[in-house]
């Protein structure tokens, strides 16, 4: 990689790490200390908790769009300020309503899918794998960080204080984008990141592409249903006081973070990903139902937690390889904006849900109902095709009009091992899915340089 890309790659991530940071550091804090706001009843913190998520799902594909059409870094910027507002809103919020408007402003600064299209403008084709996994990478240790420090934050500064670090964090990020994210030379749509209007209907049939969508809704949804019901159990029934929350987190954490890798290994390198993902959803089940029947005390919440989120960062890096393996060419990027939508749409539900479910029960009914849905999940996701290992890869080809396509299509498709290709010839490029164990991606490569 060259040094531009890898200056574009850096900045990128910490965009997306710091408004992740934002988001998720009032997770393990907030249902204990939302008491501070008038008004707040179980249900309205559970739907503060999960608000961002519904105006993320209703924007993020919109604000990629309007990407293309008026830039990248101007949607960026403009999602970076309305999250920044709604950082301040919350922060001087004393009603339980206004910390809602202010996660809801939060959440409409939806500039995932205008970062990942700027990843792309800024990257080459080849590199495209290595700076999405560079930012799959700084969204998981963001997530880590927020959880371990929000607690630690939240005895220090308050909620106050952390949502006025949110907006700060928010500016730091848009001197990042203006400062240190080079501009890019050429801004056009890429159909492996973004969304095809047209493509939706087809997405949206496939009963495949539909159940890994569901799948990243229903694991967002645990994780803020989780999180609504969690810190209440440490903190009122296992009687650890707030403060030493993020003592608990963060080892908790790495550990599951450790135990993860051999499951990733095992899906990818040994072809078990089918094995490890239904796996990883019995795991979240029975952390569930572990909290939902056992004794609340210190132990047996924490080594749920610590199941939880080794299932939880399996499956977080497992479905988006999934969901490329599987995705045809001519729609992967709207796939994976309807898996992004899917995401947010989950996390607000949870939230939503679980804060419904306590008003009216106890907060072992709330995990009784995730271990549930878990168990609905496993059902639904059963019957699935194991996915096949397959790559992709962008072939540039000079010149490539309407008389030779037809033809180099037809060449790209005898090479043995290439299971589907894509021409697309106003971008000069072809869009290849091929199994690595059976091509010579040598003869894939010669089409890129050859004179055709």
């Amino acid at each position: 990689m060259t040094a531009l890309e890898k200056r574009s790659i850096s900045g990128l991530s910490l965009i997306f790490a710091l408004r992740m940071l934002g988001l998720f550091m009032i997770l393990p804090v907030f249902s204990v200390a939302a008491d501070q706001y008038s008004g707040s009843t179980p249900l309205l913190v559970g739907l503060a908790i999960g608000a961002y998520g519904l105006t993320q799902a209703m924007l993020q594909i919109p604000f990629g769009m309007l990407s293309d059409r008026i830039g990248r870094k101007k949607v960026i910027a403009f999602g970076l300020l309305l999250f920044a507002m709604g950082s301040v809103i919350a922060a001087m919020a004393d009603s339980i309503f206004t910390v809602i408007l202010g996660r809801l402003l939060q959440g409409s600064g939806a500039i995932a899918a205008a970062v990942m299209a700027l990843t792309a403008d800024l990257t080459r084709d080849d590199h495209r794998t290595k700076a999405m996994a560079g930012i799959g990478i700084s969204i998981g240790l963001s997530f880590t960080v927020a959880l371990a420090s929000g607690a630690a934050l939240e005895h220090w500064l308050g909620l106050a204080g952390i949502f006025w670090l949110t907006a700060l964090l928010a500016m730091l990020g848009i001197a990042v984008l203006y400062f240190w994210v080079p501009n890019p030379q050429r801004c056009i749509v890429h159909r492996d990141v973004e969304p095809m209007p047209k493509q939706f209907r087809k997405v949206l049939g496939n009963i495949e592409l539909m159940r890994l969508a569901l799948s990243i809704s229903t694991l967002h949804f645990l994780l803020t249903l989780s999180f609504f019901a969690l810190p209440m159990a440490l903190h009122h029934y296992a009687g650890v006081e707030r403060s030493q929350h993020a003592l608990l987190y963060l080892p908790i954490m790495l550990i599951a973070f450790v135990c993860m890798v051999p499951f990733i290994l095992l899906a990818e390198k040994q072809r078990k990903m089918k094995m490890v993902f239904l796996g990883a959803i019995v795991a979240l089940g029975i952390a569930q139902l572990s909290w939902a029947i056992l004794p609340s005390t210190a132990f047996v919440i924490l080594t749920g937690l610590w199941l939880f989120f080794t299932a939880f960062n399996v499956l977080e890096a497992s479905l988006p390889s999934m969901m490329s393996k599987i995705s045809p060419l001519d729609c992967k990027g709207t796939a994976m904006g309807v898996y992004s939508t899917g995401q947010f749409l989950g996390a607000f539900l949870g939230g939503a849900l679980g804060g419904l479910i306590y008003s009216y029960l106890n907060i072992h009914a709330v995990f009784a109902f995730g271990a549930i849905v878990t168990l609905f999940w496993w059902w639904l996701v059963k019957p699935m095709q194991a996915p096949r290992h397959l790559n992709s890869r962008i072939l540039h080809i000079e010149p490539l009009n309407q008389a030779n396509a037809p033809r180099i299509m037809a060449e790209i498709n005898a090479i043995p091992g290439v299971i589907e290709t894509m021409v697309v010839i106003d971008e000069g490029v072809a869009y290849v899915k091929f199994s690595p164990d059976d091509t010579d991606t040598d003869a894939l490569d010669a089409f890129s340089v050859q004179s055709t």
